[in-house]
């Protein structure tokens, strides 16, 4: 049983207005990483969520699907793999560009991360067009990896990316319906 709510949860997330650029509205996790009670409970809820889908290992998304996804690894007793930006990895590694509302972006893996039919779940902390974690989907999907889910901690549900990922068990725990 949880002790705090989603909501308590929701209102740990300071909104910073204005960043990175004018008329964007950054959802700032960090007052919910600084309380340990917070932090574990949002990591419960998505352990509660998946711990029964036989997962082998937890990819995370650079950065903050790093924070949330080794924790739920070490909760499930299971291994992490990252998924980085361009050259932050050293060994032989794919890659996969995707598209951003002002250009593109690309996310590597290593080759040897994942093995063939391995149970992955995805994680990274927010949701919005949906492009960002389909390149990671497709990343794993290219070594045979078998996507199992993805957890968010929000979801900014008017960006529609739930439909960029529509045939996934996805939860989010935090939704904004607006800016």
């Amino acid at each position: 049983m949880h002790e705090l709510t989603l909501n308590d949860l929701k209102s740990a997330i300071r909104d910073v207005p204005d960043f990175p650029i004018k008329g964007i509205v950054f959802k700032d996790i960090t007052t919910l990483l600084r309380d340990g009670n917070l932090f574990a409970e949002a990591v419960d809820y998505m352990y509660d969520h998946f711990r029964e889908k036989e997962i082998e290992v937890i990819a995370g998304i650079e950065s903050r699907g790093f924070i949330f996804g080794t924790a739920l690894a070490y909760k499930l007793n299971i291994g992490f793999v990252p998924i980085r930006k361009p050259g932050k990895l050293p060994a032989e590694k794919i890659s996969e560009e995707y598209e951003l509302e002002y250009g593109t972006d690309q996310l590597e893996i290593h080759r040897d991360a994942i093995k063939k039919g391995q149970r992955v779940l995805l994680v990274d902390d927010l949701l919005a067009t949906g492009g960002t974690a389909q390149a990671a989907a497709r990343l794993i999907e290219d070594l045979d990896g078998d996507l199992v889910g993805i957890a968010f901690l929000i979801e900014l549900s008017f960006l529609n990316g739930r439909k960029a990922l529509k045939d996934l068990d996805l939860i989010s725990l935090i939704q904004y319906d607006s800016e």
